[in-house]
């Protein structure tokens, strides 16, 4: 067994986790160096919430329609996906692109590596939440806990 075959064995399918943030515009660069050493299949993806929405039916209020807050959240997350694709294209791999609209990122991304058969997810330390002291930020602490395939940080 040479060594090419070993390094497509290794790694034949990448997920990074992309949401705009600076460390994940690190992990999609790194996922692209590994992807053109291993000759990987690369899926940037984004995971985005619709506007939480709490009105009781049983308030007897209308329920107020908010097709054009989603679709406004929803463009927004496909800009995002779009910019995740372009760096990999940048980094010179033909990447995929999957945008997901979940109440969890750490579920979504888990099940989407899962269902995928991804050989390692790769996400940033800390994402869009803000909170720049955490030493590890929620979903790559979450991805490190909960993913069936090794998961890679990037700093």
């Amino acid at each position: 067994m040479g060594r090419e075959m070993g390094q497509r064995a290794l790694f034949g399918k990448i997920v990074v986790a992309f949401d705009g943030s600076g460390d994940s515009v690190k992990a999609v660069k790194l996922a692209c160096s590994l992807a053109s050493e291993y000759r990987s299949e690369l899926l940037v993806a984004h995971v985005y919430s619709s506007p939480a929405v709490g009105v009781g039916a049983a308030s007897g209020l209308p329920i107020p329609d908010y097709s054009e807050l989603e679709e406004a959240k929803q463009d927004s997350a496909k800009q995002v996906l779009e910019r995740g694709l372009k760096l990999s294209s940048e980094g010179g791999i033909k990447a995929r692109g999957e945008l997901i609209e979940a109440p969890s990122v750490v579920e979504a991304l888990v099940e989407l590596a899962a269902n995928e058969k991804a050989d390692l997810i790769i996400a940033g330390t800390r994402g869009m939440t803000g909170f720049k002291k955490l030493i590890l930020g929620s979903v790559s602490s979450g991805l490190v806990n909960h993913a069936h395939c090794p998961v890679l940080i990037a700093r």
